[in-house]
């Protein structure tokens, strides 16, 4: 059927898809390959072998679970390594089983015993158009003759989904098809015939019916996507790959139905070849076919693909077509040309990071891709790398940028020889082009440089102490720019301690104080001032110099005495004082020093002596065996080992006391040795019992100071004391109606439940009037005495005559009596004006009883 090498000498087989009943053994012939020895046969299924005559057998006993099998059969010649290969399809037919029996495979050939009853398979066409039923095929009995046969069939199609595709004359036999049928929906059918008399009883035993749909070429090839995109790389040579297209057909790949062949129908754009592309008929793959891929000029390729069953022909197969986008690819086959021979550009010395000059390329490659992207080289004219050139990722420029400062004293001028090529390498064949190179003139302009210290922090070394006005030394500054004609001005830029002047004009310094090298402003012995260079060019331009004085020592520091004070036992041989010495100054003009009392006063080496422990301590203690206690200035000569040495008398306060046992004063003691008597101390005693005392009056003063206060009660007019009573408040306010109640006792309740659990009270529902309101009168900030009376008159009378103050007269309404009262309902109560009780006493109750002293005491309004 097929050769993947192509069958030499005309080789073809023969028996191709062929289709074969069941026997022990058949034969398959490959035609044209008999003159070719070695000819070797394989299998790819175990159950079956393949003799050298091409004879195909069972090597067992085979058991088949469907209807039919297929397996490939391969002939190979092992000396040119050619192959063919062809599918062998095995159909395999059931027959009663006590009707027809196969003999074992015997030299004479097969033989049979004779049969009553045979069944081949049932081949049906699909999309039949009838008229249904359709008859298929007659099953008969050999026992029908003598009884009454009852036939029915079983199986998919007949009495299981789908049902009744298939019935049967239960008297005749005959099996019907009862509608057209659809291979690409069910390819066969596996259906068991039965006989049975009227009674039920099995007169013969089942017997499998195979029924095979025919395929019709009903189905036409879809392709598995209607638009391909593949992609080729100019350039290529005929016969590179670009993609495969694949269509399906829903037929029988067997067949003719479903061989699918395919050709190229048109291609656009015709450029420039009208057949740049083929495509192999039977795998769908597409190829080149001519030269001449150029991206520059075609970048994209529409084809269009045709799909044809029937093997292709035209007249008799379905046919589909889809949409095979190819894009040419870019390959790096044009190099990149400057647009100039020659570029130009200026930069300012001492500069960097300056572009200088823009290189400009042209490149046909694809954009902003590695075929077109650019890579600039300097290759001559730079040899102490100033420049680079880096590559404008947008307009794929060249920036030629300064990298490292340039000197017009130097260089006025560069000549640079520059080079441009791709990221990726031209492809093969292609050669870089003469305008891929260029020439870059730089002109480098001359600016004002600073003026700068040949020898910045400039360190020197001398003597401290030198006197005023002493010339150190000559800290001049260099002007780089030679053929300019500039002076340069020094001056002081950090001076901490003032002690250095500088000559403006040559930059001699001189010193303005004495250098002290223990002076705070010295660190590690280094005095360190900074001065400034600047010169008149436009503009002016300056530099900084540091001059670093080491300062040598002298003994200029007499040591001092440490401690300054201390205490001691008033009798010898108890504790001593450790003294040492600390001088400014460092090594040699320090330690040992030398400790010693004065001869003068004569009490002093009386009384005390020293002991040297080493160069740097000794020990001050009593020389007599008693000492009153008190406090003594002890004098003690203090001697460096300076050349020449320097001494210094500190005086030592020594606190003189009695000791315990363990060598340390007592307190009382040390009060003696502060100097104060028995009478002085009772003394102090005496006042701080006495302060004591006033601390202590002065607390129960204020204590009941603060008791009168909070109960001294406020004077009030009776006449206007409306319940007879008054309340000391604390703060300014309006009486018990600036208590904090809570209003919600005299809300509204929802309903009687809510109101029985509420404690007794009443509801109010008054409203504030809307209306103006009094002015109260304003409390001075500090108040007579006598005037609180006053203040407090106004403001009850204000807050009476104030309507909007709560209370407000309005309604009030007692619904809720309570629960259990001993009193008698309110409602039972009557009214009467026929009493003669006089109510002019209300007027006497103040503002607040006025509208009840109208209403019944019979007032002015009666």
């Amino acid at each position: 059927k097929s050769c993947n090498r192509g069958p030499p000498s005309g080789c073809h087989i023969k028996n191709c898809y062929d289709t074969f009943f069941f026997l022990s053994s058949f034969l398959v012939k490959f035609s044209g390959c008999s003159e070719s020895k070695g000819i070797r046969y394989e299998t790819d299924n175990l159950d079956f072998k393949v003799r050298t005559d091409g004879t195909i057998y069972t090597t067992k006993h085979v058991h088949i679970p469907s209807e039919q099998t297929m397996f490939m059969v391969t002939a190979w010649d092992h000396q040119s390594l050619d192959r063919w290969e062809t599918v062998v399809r095995l159909l395999f037919v059931s027959l009663w089983e006590e009707h027809l029996k196969f003999p074992p495979l015997n030299p004479h050939g097969l033989r049979r015993q004779k049969r009553d009853w045979v069944i081949p398979p049932i081949n049906v066409p699909e999309n039949s158009r009838g008229p249904f039923p359709q008859q298929l095929v007659r099953i008969r009995s050999d026992k029908d003759s003598e009884i009454h046969i009852r036939y029915s069939i079983t199986g998919v199609g007949a009495d299981q989904p789908p049902m009744e595709v298939f019935n049967i004359d239960p008297v005749s036999g005959r099996m019907y098809v009862t509608r057209p049928m659809d291979r690409e929906e069910r390819a066969s059918y596996h259906l068991r015939a039965h006989a049975v008399d009227m009674n039920g009883n099995k007169v013969e035993n089942p017997i499998d019916l195979y029924i095979y749909v025919i395929d019709m070429n009903d189905n036409r090839p879809e392709f598995i996507n209607q638009v391909y995109n593949g992609s080729v790389d100019e350039g290529s040579k005929p016969g590179t790959y670009v993609m495969t297209v694949t269509a399906n057909d829903a037929d029988d790949s067997t067949t003719a139905n479903g061989m699918v062949r395919y050709r190229i129908v048109t291609q656009s754009p015709q450029s420039p070849s009208q057949n740049m592309f083929t495509i192999n008929s039977e795998t769908g793959d597409i190829v080149t076919v001519a030269a001449g891929l150029d991206r520059e000029k075609v970048q994209q390729y529409t084809v269009i693909v045709q799909a044809t069953d029937m093997e292709g022909n035209l007249n008799f197969g379905l046919s589909n077509t889809a949409t095979a986008i190819i894009m040419v690819t870019d390959v790096n086959d044009n190099p990149p040309e400057f647009t100039a021979s020659t570029y130009s550009g200026e930069v300012p010395e001492n500069r960097v990071e300056v572009v200088v000059a823009n290189l400009t390329v042209m490149d046909r490659d694809q954009p902003h891709s590695p075929n077109w992207n650019a890579v600039y080289r300097i290759i001559s004219g730079d040899p102490s790398g100033h420049f680079t050139i880096r590559t404008d990722p947008i307009t794929n420029e060249g920036l030629v940028t300064v990298v490292r400062e340039v000197d017009y004293e130097m260089n006025r001028a560069f000549m640079l020889t520059v080079m441009v090529s791709n990221q990726a390498p031209l492809a093969s064949g292609i050669q870089m082009s003469f305008q891929s190179t260029a020439g870059v003139t730089i002109s480098v302009t001359d600016v004002n440089e600073a003026p700068y210290f040949p020898t910045n922090h400039k360190l020197i070394r001398m003597e401290e102490g030198v006197p005023t006005g002493t010339a150190l030394m000559t800290f001049s500054a260099v002007d780089p720019d030679r053929f300019m004609q500039q002076a340069i001005r020094y001056s002081k830029l950090s001076d901490p301690a003032n002690w250095l002047n500088i000559n403006a004009t040559n930059g001699q310094i001189t010193t303005a104080a004495v250098l002290d090298r223990e002076s705070a402003y010295i660190k590690n012995n280094v005095y360190e001032a900074t001065f400034l260079a600047a010169d008149n060019g436009i503009p002016p331009a300056s530099g900084t110099g540091t001059l670093q004085i080491y300062l040598i020592d002298i003994n200029d520091n007499a040591p001092e005495l440490q401690p300054k004070d201390s205490q001691i036992c008033e009798r010898p041989n108890l504790n001593v004082i450790n003294i040492t010495a600390a001088d400014a100054d460092i090594d040699p003009n320090v330690g040992p020093f030398v400790f010693e009392l004065p001869s003068v006063p004569s009490a002093i080496r009386k009384n005390w002596t020293i002991t040297r422990l080493n160069g740097d301590y000794a020990q001050l203690s009593l020389r007599i065996s008693y000492l009153e206690a008190g406090v003594y200035d002890v004098p003690v000569i203090v001697t460096d080992s300076g050349n020449p040495p320097l001494f210094n008398m500190s005086i030592i306060k020594v606190k003189v006391c009695p000791c315990d046992e363990n060598g340390d004063c007592t307190t009382i003691g040390a009060v003696a040795a502060a100097g104060l008597g028995t009478g002085a101390i009772i003394a102090i005693l005496i006042c701080i019992i006495i302060l004591l005392s006033m601390v202590l009056l002065f607390v129960v003063w204020m204590k009941r100071r603060e008791k009168e206060r909070h109960t001294k009660q406020l004077l009030i007019d009776p006449e206007d004391d409306v319940r007879d009573n008054i309340l000391k408040y604390d703060e300014e306010g309006g009486g018990e109606e600036d208590q904090d109640y809570d209003l919600s006792q005299l809300q509204q309740p929802e309903n009687m439940d809510h109101v029985m659990n509420k404690a007794n009270g009443v509801r109010r529902v008054d409203e504030r009037p809307i209306g103006a309101e009094p002015q109260y009168p304003i409390r001075p900030v500090i108040p007579h005495p006598g005037d609180i009376g006053d203040f407090i008159n106004e403001g009850l009378r204000a807050a009476d005559n104030d309507p909007t103050a709560p209370p407000y007269d309005s309604l009030l309404v007692f619904d809720y009596e309570g629960s259990g009262s001993t009193a008698g309902s309110v409602s039972s109560l009557n009214s009467s004006s026929s009493g003669d009780q006089d109510y002019d006493y209300l007027n006497d109750w103040g503002p607040r009883f006025k509208k009840l002293a109208d209403m019944y005491g019979g007032g002015e309004d009666d």
